[in-house]
């Protein structure tokens, strides 16, 4: 793959995310209102893409409701028909096993079959939905995606008019991505993001994302991010190598060291002026769109 880097920079938001908790920042958006809203102020300082999760307004945690998906989304059509949403598929892979035997689910534990994962997607027919191909340790739990289910959650995301955004954590997820276009379950060359800094998987690096990005199909449209601390580290590596951007307090609810960010808009700000202090701009919708074929 080539180094041509982006003078038009998508810039996706990821607006709540699936772990971080209310606890750890009270400025976390949790209802469909807070969300949507936080959608929007990103999308008018930047942001192209809103990548969209969906928590239970009572209690925070994370949540699949359809209704709340469609209410999220309702909002920000009705405001920004031309932001891109993506929404995530993420939920509905952890196995926590039991103490007394390990081979029996614990609390905890969210596996759901793959048409259930992707039944939010089918019915509201976001632009994009990522598609995770991670299984690995997370935490003290274990995140399951078989080849088995990720064939039947691309199927459906095809079929379904929908964008795969292919979410890889490691390099054994980039091999298997490349067996997964070489079958025909997804279609070359591409949409890929690359996370970095997750324990145990790709290192915030930029020998790892050097590395992860040369195992991506020829011509692949990607994104690289970083967690907690690295966000901005990797914000500029990916733009480096070619790559588009991503934040959000999915990922990093820090402005600055021990600053925590009011609002996703501000994460969305700092990374429009990293762009513009390296010499590009971030892309339009439309402009996004354009490079997307969407």
């Amino acid at each position: 793959m080539s180094f041509l880097r982006q003078d038009r920079v998508i810039v996706t938001c990821a607006i709540t995310g699936n772990l971080t908790r209310p606890d750890q920042t009270p400025h976390l958006p949790v209802t469909p209102e807070q969300i949507a809203v936080s959608a929007l102020e990103a999308g008018e300082v930047g942001a192209a893409i809103v990548h969209v999760h969906v928590r239970d307004p009572e209690t925070g945690a994370p949540s699949m409701s359809i209704d709340l998906y469609r209410d999220v989304i309702h909002r920000i059509r009705t405001h920004r028909p031309d932001l891109i949403i993506n929404l995530t598929t993420g939920p509905g892979g952890r196995f926590v096993p039991s103490d007394h035997d390990p081979k029996i689910a614990g609390p905890g534990t969210t596996l759901m079959s793959p048409e259930r994962r992707v039944e939010h997607v089918e019915r509201l027919k976001p632009e994009i939905c990522t598609l995770d191909l991670n299984t690995m340790v997370s935490g003290g739990e274990i995140v399951i995606n078989t080849p088995r289910n990720i064939r039947i959650m691309a199927e459906r995301i095809r079929a379904a008019g929908v964008l795969a955004e292919v979410e890889l954590f490691d390099s054994g997820d980039c091999h298997l991505a490349r067996d997964l276009i070489g079958d025909g379950t997804l279609i070359e060359p591409g949409l890929f993001s690359l996370v970095l800094g997750v324990k145990y998987g790709f290192e915030a690096s930029p020998e790892a994302m050097l590395y992860a990005r040369s195992l991506l199909p020829q011509g692949a449209i990607w994104t690289g991010f970083g967690i907690g601390r690295h966000e901005f580290p990797m914000l500029a590596q990916s733009w480096l190598l070619g790559g588009h951007v991503r934040v959000g307090m999915e990922d990093n609810i820090y402005l600055t060291k021990g600053v925590l960010a009011e609002r996703n808009a501000q994460l969305v700000e700092r990374a429009v002026n990293m762009m513009h202090d390296l010499g590009a701009k971030p892309a339009t919708t439309k402009e996004a769109r354009a490079i997307l074929s969407l």
